[in-house]
């Protein structure tokens, strides 16, 4: 009956290992970003970076300007939440689109180079998915946005630094059929 008991027991603490092995880590966090921000989302894949590599609320690069009107967003590091100074971009999206109201867009998420492909290519549809709600939120019509996540396939820079990753962690809005 010992035997019994002593067996099961291993088979639980080895069960509770495994399951806590697979459960995601969080990436160490500041007190000031633990208290100026929402929660973070986790990367599976991709390195965390150095301390030194992350900036926070960083000024986009100067977007070209589009034909259309509209211009790019650009995420932090391993994000999809809308930053602080792409909120105003959105506004001026949204407002050439109500402008606009036959215009329909396709949004394309684009990631830098750093984690997998399939990590990549899911962190560009949560940044086209935020950047969606946050055009709906502004009144416009679900029925003309659609979503495309090009990972890190579609790189507007090809170098391997800083100022380049950030380039290309961004949503293109495109207009289209």
């Amino acid at each position: 009956m010992k035997s019994r008991s002593a067996f099961f027991l291993f088979v639980i603490a080895l069960s509770s290992v495994l399951v806590l092995w697979g459960c995601p880590k969080k990436p160490e966090e500041t007190a000031q970003e633990t208290a100026t921000e929402a929660p973070k989302e986790v990367a599976k894949s991709e390195p965390a970076p150095a301390p030194a590599e992350v900036k926070k609320e960083e000024p986009a690069p100067a977007p070209a300007p589009a034909e259309t009107g509209l211009q790019p967003i650009y995420f932090d590091f391993d994000q999809s939440l809308i930053r602080n100074d792409a909120k105003p971009v959105m506004k001026a999206n949204a407002a050439w689109l109500k402008a606009n109201p036959k215009a329909k867009v396709r949004i394309e998420g684009n990631c830098d180079e750093r984690g997998t492909i399939e990590y990549n290519q899911a962190l560009g549809q949560r940044r086209a998915t935020a950047a969606k709600k946050y055009l709906t939120d502004l009144g416009i019509s679900a029925k003309r946005i659609s979503l495309i996540s090009y990972g890190k396939e579609k790189p507007a820079c090809a170098q391997s630094t800083e100022d380049c990753w950030q380039t290309n962690r961004r949503d293109d809005l495109v207009t289209g059929d």
